[in-house]
């Protein structure tokens, strides 16, 4: 029987919680310790989670796992999609990298940079559209900073339309869509107009970083420093 809490990575074996043969019950502390480690993984020894974050990775954690009685608390709907907002730097991406993780036997997204979405559309035209709205498991990282469309000297919004597709896939068939952005609720609404604005809505629930989140990247930079002058 295949165990949902139990997770190998390389010669080392993951306990996330403990599983009974029907229900799993998570650790959030074990679930910790695994992030930590499949992030060093991913992006080598220098990752590491931040505990000013644990709230809203805790936050996630539920979602993805799907414990009803914390997406309840949080007004969190797991039938919808992940909206990670927060400053430049704050670790959206690293997150939802790795968050999917922690659920190895759900169907995994692949994370892509919306500029590439855009870039693929000014190569081949409209269907590209068609490619990542109508199909498959997506969430679109730094979502409404990506730059205008153009095929054939013709303009497009290509996310604000892919946006409209995946609210239909989600309707239709339940596929959810996940993204990250950097951008606010009124910032995301010129980008993208009032209508594509109200169908994210349905999409996505909103999970932000504090607006004062600093940039982590400096952060460590400035840990490492301080660690060559000790040494």
């Amino acid at each position: 029987m295949i165990n949902p809490c139990n997770i190998k990575e390389g010669d080392v074996e993951y306990s996330l919680g403990e599983f009974d043969g029907k229900e799993a019950v998570y650790s959030f502390a074990k679930i910790w310790m695994y992030l930590e480690a499949k992030g060093k993984l991913l992006f080598g020894k220098k990752f590491r989670l931040f505990d000013e974050d644990r709230e809203l990775i805790f936050k996630l954690c539920n979602y993805f796992i799907r414990e009803e009685d914390y997406c309840k608390k949080f007004g969190i709907d797991p039938d919808k999609g992940i909206l990670l907002v927060g400053p430049v730097g704050s670790g959206k991406t690293s997150l939802m990298k790795i968050l999917k993780h922690i659920v190895p036997y759900q169907r995994p997204y692949e994370v892509i940079p919306s500029r590439n979405i855009v870039f693929g559309f000014n190569h081949v035209g409209y269907s590209i559209i068609e490619s990542y709205g109508n199909h498959g498991f997506y969430c679109f990282d730094d979502l409404g900073i990506e730059p205008v469309g153009r095929h054939y000297g013709k303009d497009c919004n290509v996310l604000g339309e892919i946006l409209l597709s995946r609210h239909e896939l989600l309707k239709k068939h339940k596929v959810k869509t996940h993204a990250t952005t950097n951008l606010n609720a009124s910032e995301l609404e010129e980008r993208y107009g009032n209508r594509v604005r109200s169908r994210m809505k349905e999409l996505f629930n909103l999970v932000a970083f504090p607006k004062r989140t600093p940039d982590k990247r400096r952060t460590m930079s400035a840990d490492e420093q301080a660690g060559d002058a000790r040494r």
